[in-house]
């Protein structure tokens, strides 16, 4: 294998107007392809791949632009024409490659791409898309090794055009979508990977920066614009259908079947934008009347092929909430049902993601024939492809904005399975053992128990319970929330005689209710975020006997009577409630992010 010698090759053309490739059939080649290298208006289209070599058809540099591809093929995708793909992915633990010691292992083989022209070779895509300011439409990649489509981009130009003043004027992770539609991924491992953005030395990490495009590119603080990625179909691949990581990004017409997972997505600003993802109008499969091959034991016995042979009972499920906002609106879900072999839900979480996650995950529209509607597995290190020591997760919520979920319009899902169950969760609440869930109503937000950041910092216009709101001043970049400090004294939480442990200082709370904070800590900074004006949640506090701020009341039930953040020293604790107030200069609840303090308290022995 060696650079520059690809079957079909546009080297440095520039303005390529005109000029194509159709009908073409390109096998067993041993590198890649169509090359598109500083190229720009080129057209590809109706071409046939077969047992190809490294990324297939191939965006060089991230400087190309305006290029068309159109109805092509490309099947059986290879890292390497022997030897099998070191990738660098998001897999299961019960799918890891038993000859590497761990996890990282395995990446660190990967990067150094030894057997492979580049890099992310070893995690090999049929379509290596670095600029999306090109078009693709109905383009179908069958039987890749590892990406169907990967959307990989650079900060700048790299390669040929590495340091020079044109790419300095170029932002491929901030550069609108020109066109992506009709496209089709099947039986590859990832269908649609729009994540993992490279450097300038082509090596990539799980979470790369995001795709967050921008009217004015040039400009980080210039609005935000949809993604808007259309009539996709994404089956039988052994794990994710789509994968997505940026703000405002768009699935119309989504058709997902037959995938271990239908559709995963993540933040690219820490909850700063309108939302991270939205999918509608759209239809999840769990399993279809194509049985597939069935080859192991295992699949034999249940009649069909399996996404993941390896891990025969892993819980398949369509759509992933992962973190902070994603809306899912006006869609199906069909064939999503628990068996002997595995169980299985409509809507999940990542498993078991660490990242932060938010109250304000939406659900509107949505259909069910034959499916449960959530399903929340209890932690099987197999499973897991997330957990690197935290546990965000135990705090996620989904917000059924109209009750097409869970019967109940305005209700939250929340984890309830006898181990992570929410403070929130009462007998008010309708539990759902098989979903290992609960459906609370009221206002559910979130509590912190460590410092965070005033707020709001938000754009304005989105109504939360008004799905989809599309317009808003673009907020300041952040950064992404710390790394957690050394370990803290733990927290647990008591309610009507229930002890709730806390993990990652946060927990779901509801307003209106009374709270015991145990905690050996000396001091704990208490804060409310995700929650409507007026909302409250009182605290008490034993053991602790000041606080820094809000009001202090003369009695507990003058405490209680309060319509601002207060506090009131009793004989044996701190009382605090918290009240989320009037935000200043006509700013809500909708404008205030995930990580946006609305309410807070310091309290100290």
């Amino acid at each position: 294998m060696t650079l520059a010698r690809y079957p079909i090759h546009w080297h440095l053309v520039g303005d390529a107007k005109g000029q194509y490739i159709k009908n073409a059939s390109i096998h067993d080649t041993y590198n890649r392809c169509v090359t598109v290298h500083g190229t720009n208006f080129l057209r590809v289209e109706n071409n046939v791949t077969y047992n190809i070599v490294g990324h297939c058809f191939f965006l060089e540099d991230g400087i190309e632009h305006g290029n068309e591809f159109v109805r092509n093929l490309a099947i059986q995708i290879k890292c390497h024409p022997t030897k099998k793909c070191v990738p660098y992915n998001l897999a299961p633990n019960g799918e890891l490659d038993p000859s590497y010691e761990n996890r990282q292992a395995i990446r660190q083989a990967s990067i150094s791409g030894k057997d492979t022209l580049l890099p992310s070779d070893n995690t090999v895509a049929a379509y290596w898309i670095t600029n999306p300011d090109n078009t693709f439409i109905d383009n179908v990649a069958a039987g890749s090794e590892e990406n169907g489509f990967w959307l990989s981009l650079p900060e700048h130009p790299n390669g040929q055009f590495e340091g020079t003043e044109i790419a300095q004027t170029i932002w491929p992770r901030r550069t609108p979508l020109r066109e992506f539609k009709g496209n089709v991924a099947h039986s590859n491992y990832d269908g649609f990977m729009f994540d993992r953005n490279i450097n300038v030395e082509n090596v990539f990490g799980l979470a790369g920066p995001s795709y967050m495009p921008k009217v004015d590119p040039a400009d980080p603080n210039s609005k935000s614009v949809d993604a808007l990625f259309e009539n996709l179909t994404t089956y039988k691949n052994r794990n994710g259908g789509v994968w997505g990581r940026g703000e405002r990004h768009v699935f119309r017409n989504l058709k997902s079947a037959d995938n271990a997972i239908g559709f995963t997505h993540s933040t690219g600003s820490f909850g700063d934008d309108l939302f991270t993802s939205l999918v509608v109008d759209s239809l999840f499969v769990g399993e279809t009347d194509n049985i597939g091959n069935p080859v192991t034991p295992e699949e034999i016995a249940y009649g069909r092929s399996l996404p993941k042979p390896l891990i025969p009972d892993y819980p398949i499920h369509a759509y992933e909430y992962y973190d902070y906002r994603h809306d899912v609106v006006n869609t199906t879900f069909v064939n999503f049902q628990d068996n002997k072999q595995r169980g299985s839900g409509a809507l999940s979480w990542l498993l078991f993601t660490g990242a932060g996650v938010t109250t304000e995950n939406t659900v509107k529209g949505a259909k069910f024939v034959n499916a449960k509607p959530v399903y929340f597995p209890k932690i099987d290190p197999r499973f897991d492809s997330d957990n690197r020591g935290a546990v965000a997760y135990r705090s996620l919520a989904i917000h059924d904005l109209d009750g097409s979920t869970t019967g109940i319009p305005d209700s939250y899902v929340l984890l309830h399975d006898g181990e992570n169950d929410s403070v929130a969760t009462d007998d008010t609440c309708e539990i759902h053992p098989t979903w290992n869930a609960s459906v609370c109503t009221g206002d559910i937000g979130r509590v912190r128990f460590s410092i965070t950041r005033p707020g709001p910092t938000r754009g304005a216009g989105l109504a939360l319970r008004d799905v989809p709101v599309r317009s808003a001043a673009a907020a300041p970049a952040r950064a992404a929330p710390p790394r957690a400090a050394a370990p803290q004294q733990p927290i647990v939480l008591s309610r009507n005689g229930k002890d709730f442990k806390v993990t990652a200082n946060q927990s779901t709370v509801r307003a209106g209710t009374e709270i015991r904070v145990k905690t050996e800590r000396p001091e704990v900074a208490i804060s409310l975020s995700e929650m409507a004006k007026d909302s409250w949640v009182v605290f008490e506090l034993p053991g602790f006997a000041n606080a820094t701020s809000g009001k202090q009341q003369d009695s507990l039930d003058a405490l209680r009577k309060a319509t601002e953040t207060s506090y009131f020293k009793g004989p044996d604790a701190v009382w605090v409630k918290l009240v989320v107030p009037t935000a200043p200069n006509g700013v809500g609840r909708d404008q205030f992010g995930p990580l946006d303090a609305q309410a807070s308290i310091t309290v100290s022995r």
